[in-house]
């Protein structure tokens, strides 16, 4: 499997934790995608009305991640972690993104827990150890509407033929589309999280994995 593949390298072990799902055979339907949209409403009319009328920096959901960007020489104010970009576009009123089923459920999971998700096509990656470390000098990828993420001294997820993968932006070379039914979804903590929560949320993502996208799932923490 996938995410038995994953490993931290020795410089980040300590600073991150990391939930893990894979989903295989992930074909949504429509009654899924519409199970999804009315769940993506709901917990949008939720986080509205809990958070409206602050800033970023006074809402206790997204305080985790922002230490995890801390941790790792990161300034959040800079390279906001994607839950917090979000959520503020959905505090200004705009609406959720739906880009692909698969991703809304990701971008979903992202906000509700205020932490970074990744999302890969785990068939677009190279075979062998996937690692989670910090980005190289000089080091790059194409991302998803960007034409280069820079990721010198920045959290990355690698395979054999390079990053992929942050908590901010992702690559363009492992990106999900219509065609994609195997499924990497990696949550980024940092080290101390409640390693409960991390189990509950990758729990949660398993289960909707199954009953929205169709999918058989599996999932880990490393914690």
């Amino acid at each position: 499997m996938t995410i038995d593949r994953v490993a931290r390298s020795p410089e980040i072990k300590d600073l991150v934790s990391l939930a893990l799902v894979e989903a295989f055979g992930a074909v949504p339907t429509p009654e899924g995608t519409q199970a999804l949209g009315e769940e993506i409403a709901a917990g949008v009319e939720r986080l509205v009305a809990r958070h409206a009328g602050k800033t970023a920096g006074g809402i206790d959901l997204l305080q985790p991640a922002r230490v995890l960007y801390r941790s790792v020489g990161m300034d959040p104010t800079r390279y906001r972690p994607s839950p917090e970009a979000l959520l503020r576009r959905l505090l200004k009123g705009e609406p959720f993104p739906r880009i692909h089923p698969a991703v809304d459920l990701g971008n979903l999971w992202a906000v509700l827990s205020g932490l970074p998700v990744g999302l890969y096509d785990a068939d677009k990656l190279e075979p062998g150890p996937i690692e989670a470390r910090l980005g190289r000098a000089g080091e790059s990828y194409e991302g998803i509407n960007k034409p280069e993420v820079h990721l010198g001294g920045r959290l990355a997820l690698a395979d054999a033929r390079g990053a992929f993968g942050n908590p901010s932006s992702d690559s363009l070379r492992t990106s999900v589309g219509p065609g994609s039914s195997h499924l990497l979804y990696v949550m980024f903590a940092p080290a101390g999280h409640e390693i409960g929560a991390l189990d509950l949320w990758a729990a949660w993502l398993r289960e909707r994995a199954e009953a929205l996208l169709g999918a058989r799932s599996v999932s880990g923490v490393l914690p």
